[in-house]
């Protein structure tokens, strides 16, 4: 190549090649303030991940990212507000594991979950603890099983109702080892929690960071954590894969959609916006420290696990016998 052709790419490249990222409508974006609707309670978990990042988007874009709490009818009031909002860029939606259980626990919803949201990224992923009252004579899951296979019916767990976390993680290991356990619904979790502690119902499986306290003041006994891979916050718990469930994984994670049809550069914007976000030590140390994992990726791998989440609670809440309401 001549010196003259390298001469002039190389102007070519020092002139245009700083303001090829995007097109300029993601360019000159954002020009107002952005909102995230939360379609739970403001203090609960995903408030509180959604408020963090809000903040740090803020400081990135320049513009202010406000929080709208829209609780109710188990997310569904929140997720259909984003659903129906403007495609454009402006309004955002935390999102947790229920947008994927929803569709198998409800008849009908003011919304289609796989057409009209457009998902943008994961940005944190954590596991449940499987936990037991003191009382119960059982010191792994393998005897968990064996005296739930011996006593069928004979153990009992705690949720936070019919469709929670709490539930269909249950549900999911019942599914998984081919047991039967006696469900014992309450209006929270906290009151399972309570009830397992002073021996009124045997086991309970709660997010990591609401059990902490009770595990390290040995108030329950745990047996081991539901994701994959053990959690940093409890490193000595195994993982019931590892604990002798083969392939049991259920996470709980977060992550945020926009409304179909937002353009596509808008979409990339702000998802290479929260992937640098979820790297900021604020925000990273606040997943963590409520015993997650940042994760951050592409749109398709957020479509992706939303379809296999869908699919696998799908076919959980059908075995267990859950009928939609």
């Amino acid at each position: 190549m001549g010196t003259a052709i390298r001469t002039k790419l190389a102007f070519f490249f020092l002139a245009f090649g700083t303001v090829t990222a995007y097109p300029a409508a993601a360019q000159n974006y954002p020009t107002k303030p952005l909102r995230i609707i939360v379609a739970s309670a403001a203090g609960g978990s995903a408030d509180i991940a959604a408020r963090t990042l809000a903040g740090e988007l803020s400081l990135q874009l320049g513009k202010q990212v406000v929080v709208d709490n829209r609780p109710g009818a188990s997310g569904i009031i929140g997720l259909e507000m984003l659903a129906h909002a403007a495609p454009d860029g402006y309004t955002l939606g935390y999102i947790t594991t229920s947008f994927t259980t929803s569709p198998s626990l409800f008849l009908k919803l003011p919304y289609d979950s796989a057409k009209d949201f457009q998902p943008v990224i994961q940005t944190g992923s954590g596991a449940n603890v499987l936990a037991l009252t003191p009382s119960l004579p059982v010191r792994s899951v393998k005897e968990l099983i064996e005296q739930a296979r011996a006593k069928p019916g004979g153990l009992s767990f705690g949720s936070a109702g019919i469709g929670s976390s709490q539930h269909l993680t249950m549900e999911l290991l019942k599914y998984m080892t081919n047991t039967n356990m006696l469900h014992v619904s309450y209006k929270g979790g906290p009151q399972a929690i309570t009830d397992v502690i002073s021996g009124q119902v045997h086991i309970v499986c709660e997010f990591s960071s609401v059990m902490l306290p009770y595990i390290r003041s040995g108030r329950v006994n745990a047996l081991g954590v539901t994701s994959l891979k053990r959690l940093a916050v409890l490193p000595e718990l195994p993982t019931l894969d590892e604990a002798g469930i083969a392939g049991y994984e259920h996470t709980v994670w977060g992550g945020v959609s926009v409304p179909a049809r937002t353009p596509r550069d808008l979409v990339l914007r702000l998802n290479a916006e929260i992937n640098k976000a979820l790297k900021s030590p604020l925000v990273s140390k606040l997943i963590v420290d409520r015993g997650g994992t940042p994760m951050g990726g592409t749109p398709e791998q957020f479509t992706e696990l939303l379809r296999k989440e869908t699919e696998k609670w799908g076919k959980v809440i059908k075995a267990a016998g859950i009928n939609p309401q």
